[in-house]
């Protein structure tokens, strides 16, 4: 592979949304801050909620800005980019509405498969799965809209609940692009394979930029719009090429399997399971091992970067050998947390006064 083609698909790509996302966002913070629309936790006292002063949630604005002007200059203004422009657009301004108004969170899905239908109708969608132990399995074509709309929105929304503290969001999401658009460097051959890797690129650089302004202690928060930018996106790097699914799922695999264990908890406690709560991983090593929010940030990239090179060096069956693994572990670490708690609130000190 040609130095050329590595700085013409990675670096200048990556390089250029750094830019434009690193100076929109300054901006974006005076902005906010000089109209009010800031997060206050005293006014809003959400259990999710683990900043303590106040602080904007603009940070979908920057992110998409930057995923904007640097895919018109790097990616050819095709159908599928058309499309893709048209569902960040929807869900910039989602974000947008949400930093203001706190939208309910069902209309929030509904808009995002709105979202979703632009990108699947421009031709992205998922035709076929890799079967891990050999073949592929063919789906019609409206198994594979559905799919992929639910897909899309589904990997939209777990990310997004990866935003938990100062730092976590950005950092995975450099990683997981960087993963992506290294993985796809693999096939340059297939010059198909090129608008993969510069999309996960300028996506990589678009958090990258953004990453030095919510890093703790933060003077911006994601916001809805930033955190499901970031899932929208990688869904749509995932489905370009089916054999990234399951690279996807690898890198993201910690807030994926936190994001099912949360919605089968909220179920099984017969919870909505959209709504937020503090039952998360990283509200666990807040609270639990009470670490502080720069070590959790740097423990979620050191994690997400050991899973992107086990996705670049491991086969299909091997990734999914990998995701049982992981599902195993967090499961159990997440159960742990569960049962210390429960636990704690039985053993306490009785309060009842004696008589």
């Amino acid at each position: 592979m040609s130095t050329g083609l590595i700085k013409n698909l990675l670096l200048f790509p990556l390089l250029s949304a750094f830019l434009v996302s690193v100076t929109v966002t300054p901006l974006v913070i005076f902005l906010y801050r000089r109209l009010g629309w800031v997060e206050d936790p005293q006014k809003t006292h959400r259990p999710k909620d683990t900043h303590t002063y106040p602080v904007p949630r603009g940070g979908g604005i920057p992110i998409y800005l930057s995923l904007l002007v640097t895919g018109i200059i790097f990616l050819p203004l095709d159908t599928q980019l058309k499309g893709i422009i048209a569902g960040i657009t929807i869900m910039a301004i989602i974000g947008v509405a949400d930093d203001r108004l706190d939208l309910n969170p069902y209309l929030r899905f509904f808009l995002e498969f709105l979202a979703a239908g632009f990108v699947v109708i421009s031709g992205i969608g998922i035709r076929f799965i890799t079967n891990p132990f050999g073949g592929v399995i063919n789906l019609s074509p409206v198994i594979a809209t559905l799919v992929a709309l639910v897909w899309i929105v589904f990997l939209a929304n777990i990310v997004d609940w990866a935003k938990g503290f100062d730092g976590q969001l950005p950092g995975v999401v450099v990683i997981a692009g960087i993963t992506i658009a290294l993985f796809s460097l693999r096939y340059s051959a297939d010059i198909t394979q090129w608008p993969v890797a510069i999309l996960a690129s300028i996506t990589a650089g678009a958090y990258l930029g953004f990453l030095p302004y919510n890093f703790y202690p933060q003077k911006i928060m994601p916001g809805y719009g930033g955190g499901t930018l970031a899932g929208f996106i990688i869904a749509i790097l995932t489905i370009l090429s089916t054999s990234k699914i399951l690279t996807g799922m690898v890198v993201l695999g910690v807030p994926l399997i936190d994001a099912v264990y949360s919605i089968i908890r909220r179920i099984s406690t017969s919870k909505s399971p959209v709504w937020g709560d503090r039952g998360h991983l990283h509200h666990k090593i807040l609270d639990e091992w009470k670490w502080g929010k720069r070590k959790a940030a740097i423990f979620y990239w050191l994690i997400t970067g050991i899973l992107g090179g086990l996705a670049l060096s491991l086969n299909s069956r091997q990734k999914l050998y990998t995701i049982i693994m992981l599902a195993v572990i967090i499961g159990g670490l997440l159960l742990w947390f569960d049962f210390l708690k429960s636990y704690s609130s039985q053993s306490g000190p009785d309060k009842r006064s004696k008589t």
